[in-house]
């Protein structure tokens, strides 16, 4: 291999046959150690970013990291992106849970696609957008932000949006692990053992991981006594040894590590998004052989090889700016709104069901939240699209005949409900109810920061701002606090007292009342749920919420989505939950396997929704050959409309003290009166059980209870015994 001086050199190594790692390290041995250093961080100056973040910062410019202009190399530009790209005035998608409400991988896909088009355009080449921490309680703060309860579900989500940024730009996949408490993120320990880390807290990471993301993010908390930031077993054990990760680690933003030498030898290539506590530290650590040279260059060559795997998709020419919001992109937000739109009950009144609504009719729309743009989180998956649509109007845009009343006057709100034909009441939650914490933190993490900044970089950070293009600041954000809302882990399950008081006041007036809530997880709904014949969870629905729900409310779009947790009766059916702990001990037991181990009837099951027409599985058959199991059948779709519904199959191991799982899912689309077919392949290692002993898995054996079903602990459900190496009878 010629000499490698550029990273325009180590670009036609690799054409010429050398292979990326070849060529990283042969780049790498002709940087100077200021540059190899300079790679290890990002490049900001941390009091002048600081300032940059308060001032809006996170939404105006991307993040870059280990740029070197000497040998071109470009280093990673990141910006956010669960529901969007952050930085600029991009497309608002639907939340990832509301997405994983649909159990449409395909639209998943296209999403992610959508999103790594607008992230190039901005000037991205990295996207932290994909989240998928299990919700381990509904009272997580970030629950919006991920796509549920289930490992297996959360992690195809994960993956499928992978596969659409990654067209495009380098996905990061966060926060690695075991990070689903949100207050006490920068202080708790989490206590975990291996069967349950690596059967319930780590299948999703490795399945996005096997899908070839790019990087990962490590977390803010600890994970069995060491922060994720310096944890060698999860970082180099599992994630490189185990694995066979080949991209690099970025630290979460500010407080993402500790120690500067045990983090690099750990496993974490760049801390983001300052030149922070490495760029004080690491030389320091190096002269007391804390760490090596060989350790700074194994985590530089780390980031040259990666930005050389993805040079196909980073060297394509960057879409116009005028990408973001193409009405494509929002033709699409509104398909995901409408199919993220989960029907929860919807009785008859006088031998009718209140939806879909007549558009014939006179529509009350009451509650605070009916006319507010209210997308979700105010932290790092903030977005700001300035069109986003309420549902107030996108109901006006149906219905000719629309009363609105914001519900602060119960009598009022009464009357105008009594004098229509049906009422809609719009409750939940905001920003300020849930979301990413920005609150109190430890004063002695304070010592983690520079006395001061390095002029230079000052100044070279000063001029980068300079050229950034304009953002426009949404007017709906003008009453927040600078930087990030507060947000945190909910303080309750239930809806606030006075939208409990609305929703009762509403119903007394007009008994054809639904209620629809936002919400990023589960709400209980049990003090007022027989009030009403007609409940639908809207979620955080994005810029199109609107028109999105308006499509479900007028049968324009039959209702498909399924709940991707478990809803509760009450919160004593749910593990604990503490969101000031120091200290908390994860186990294998939450969702819907711990409802069925602990015999709990849920309010409403995992995988459960209601749809316009009626659905029935039939003639289910289940076969194994020793590498797969294999289950297929048809759906009869019952009913006079057309529409989706969702099979799903579950897994009872011979091990009575392992919880069952989730091993697949398809959504199956069925005109009215007709069936269709469905085959889900579940390979056998999907049934695999952890040895800790020897750090392995074991090969499924014995008798295994296979379900397919249309929700967990559907009683219609076909279920058989099969040991996964022979054939099933």
């Amino acid at each position: 291999m010629n000499p490698t001086h550029t990273f325009d050199d180590a670009r036609r190594a690799v054409e010429h046959g050398a292979s990326v790692d070849e060529a990283a390290k042969g780049l790498v041995a002709n940087l100077s150690e200021h540059e190899r250093l300079w790679c290890l961080d990002g490049d900001a100056p941390t009091w002048a970013g600081l300032k940059f973040l308060n001032d809006d910062g996170y939404h105006k410019s991307v993040f870059v990291g280990a740029e070197l202009d000497r040998i071109g190399f470009p280093g990673i530009r990141f910006s956010d992106g669960p529901r969007g790209a952050v930085v600029g005035n991009a497309t608002a998608f639907p939340v990832p849970m509301a997405r994983g409400a649909t159990w449409d991988l395909d639209l998943e896909e296209r999403i992610g696609d959508a999103i790594g088009r607008e992230l190039r355009a901005v000037g991205a080449n990295l996207t932290g957008a994909v989240c998928i921490n299990l919700l381990r309680h509904p009272a997580w703060g970030r629950a919006q932000e991920t796509y549920g309860e289930d490992p297996y579900h959360v992690g195809e989500f994960g993956a499928a949006l992978t596969r659409g940024l990654q067209r495009h730009v380098m996905a990061c996949v966060k926060h690695f692990a075991c990070n689903s408490m949100e207050n006490a993120r920068f202080s708790v320990d989490i206590q975990v053992d291996d069967t349950a880390l690596h059967e319930v807290y780590l299948p999703h990471f490795r399945r996005v991981v096997d899908e070839g993301v790019a990087s990962v993010m490590s977390a803010y908390n600890s994970v069995n006594g060491e922060w994720c930031g310096q944890n060698h077993e999860l970082l180099t054990d599992v994630l490189r040894g185990e694995w066979g990760f080949e991209g690099f680690v970025i630290s979460d933003w500010i407080l993402g590590l500790r120690d500067a030498g045990a983090s690099l030898a750990a496993g974490l290539d760049i801390e983001m998004p300052y030149r922070m506590v490495r760029q004080q530290h690491l030389p320091a650590a190096i002269e007391r052989g804390e760490v090596t040279w060989a350790d700074v260059d194994r985590s530089v060559e780390r980031v040259i090889a990666t930005l050389l795997r993805f040079d196909h998709v980073l060297s394509a020419p960057s879409p116009s700016i005028d990408v973001l919001g193409t009405p494509e992109h929002r033709t699409l937000a509104r398909e995901a709104a409408a199919r993220s739109v989960l029907l929860l009950r919807n009785e008859p009144v006088d031998g009718s069901s209140v939806l879909p609504l007549d558009p014939a009719h006179r529509v009350a729309v009451i509650g605070r939240l009916a006319d507010t743009v209210n997308i979700g989180d105010g932290g790092s998956s903030d977005v700001w699209d300035l069109s986003c649509r309420t549902v107030l109007a996108g109901l006006r845009d149906a219905i000719a005949n629309v009363a609105h009343d914001d519900g602060t006057d119960l009598g009022r709100a009464a009357a105008t409900a009594g004098a229509a034909d049906v009422a809609l009441v719009v409750v939940g939650y905001t920003y300020v109810d849930e979301g990413e914490y920005i609150g109190e933190t430890d004063p002695s993490l304070m010592s983690l920061f520079p006395p001061g900044d390095e002029a230079d970089v000052v100044d070279q950070f000063r001029g980068s701002l300079e050229a950034l293009r304009h953002t426009t600041k949404p007017e709906r954000t003008s009453d927040r606090p600078r930087m990030f809302s507060r947000g945190g882990d909910r303080s309750s399950l239930r809806l606030p007292h006075a939208d409990v008081a609305l929703i009762r006041a509403v119903a007394a007036a007009n008994p054809r009342t639904v209620v629809v809530i936002q919400a990023g997880s589960a709400v209980i709904t049990t003090e007022w749920v027989d009030d009403v014949p007609a409940i639908a969870q809207a979620w955080y629905g994005g810029a199109e919420a609107g028109p999105g729900l308006t499509d479900v409310l007028v049968g324009t779009v039959n209702p498909s989505a399924r709940l991707p947790f478990t809803v509760p009766v009450d919160e004593a059916d749910l593990p604990a939950f503490d969101r000031n702990a120091t200290t908390f001990t994860y186990d294998r037991w939450h969702g819907w396997w711990r409802a069925t181990r602990e015999e709990i009837t849920p309010a409403y099951p995992f995988g459960f929704g209601l749809s316009y027409t009626t659905f029935a599985v039939r003639d289910v058959a289940v076969s194994a050959d020793g590498s797969q199991i294999v289950a297929r059948g048809t759906v009869r779709n019952t009913g006079a409309r057309d529409g989706a519904d969702v099979v799903q199959v579950y897994a009872e191991l011979p091990d009575a003290d392992a919880p069952a799982r989730l091993v697949g899912f398809a959504r199956v689309d069925v005109a009215a009166g007709a069936e269709a077919p469905f085959e889900i392949i579940v390979p056998v290692d999907r049934l695999a059980t952890r040895d800790s002993a020897r750090r392995a898995w074991r090969p499924p054996t014995g008798q295994h209870t296979i379900t397919v079903a249309r929700f967990a602990g559907d009683p219609a459900a076909t279920t058989i015994q099969l040991n996964p190496g022979n054939t099933a009878s």
